[in-house]
């Protein structure tokens, strides 16, 4: 789920960003990574980039002829999100449907169960639209919380972003389920 990488990426520092004093000159370089990271978002290798966590080393500048602009490698270490098939996760429900639900977790927006793989559950539309396990009483509502198996992912290159199907077959998957009970 989570992954502690170590990258080495090259940063262009505007030259009307350049001064003497070497302080100012590391902020600006900081600055412009974290405004690069942020807007990179995710890759289909690392996952969701969530958070830089060290900055290991800035390496020695170099003058671009044409602009006067300096490159700067820049080593450092980045805390990255991915699920992986197989895994187990826990998701928060944010949209029911009759054919199934779509949850979050962490920075994943599309994880969908289908009804297909909840055969324990049932569809209920009252007034607010649920699953019911007619055996347990336990339903799967908005905002519950739903252990599962992830099933497949698949990463989005144009919305960097990742979708997932997960399922519900599987050991003390089924009995995670946090919801309103009857």
């Amino acid at each position: 789920m989570y992954l502690k990488v170590k990258l080495n990426w090259n940063v262009v520092i505007p030259a009307r960003n350049l001064d003497l004093n070497g302080l100012m000159l590391q902020k600006a370089i900081l600055v412009r990574l974290l405004d690069t990271f942020a807007a990179k978002k995710a890759t289909k290798d690392l996952g969701y980039l969530v958070a830089i966590t060290t900055l290991d080393k800035i390496g020695e500048g170099k003058v671009r002829e044409h602009s006067g602009d300096v490159l700067f490698p820049v080593e450092f270490t980045c805390l990255s999100f991915k699920v992986f098939r197989g895994e187990v996760i826990e998701g928060v429900v944010h949209k029911i449907l009759k054919h199934g639900i779509f949850m979050r977790c962490g920075p994943i927006e599309y994880l969908y169960l289908s009804n297909k793989k909840m055969s324990d559950y049932q569809y209920h539309s009252l007034e607010n639209p649920c699953f019911l396990n007619e055996q347990t009483g336990s339903r799967i509502v908005k905002d519950a919380s739903v252990r599962c198996i992830v099933i497949g992912v698949k990463y989005m290159e144009a919305q960097k972003e990742f979708q997932a199907v997960v399922g519900l077959e599987g050991d003390y998957l089924v009995y995670k389920v946090v919801g309103i009970l009857l």
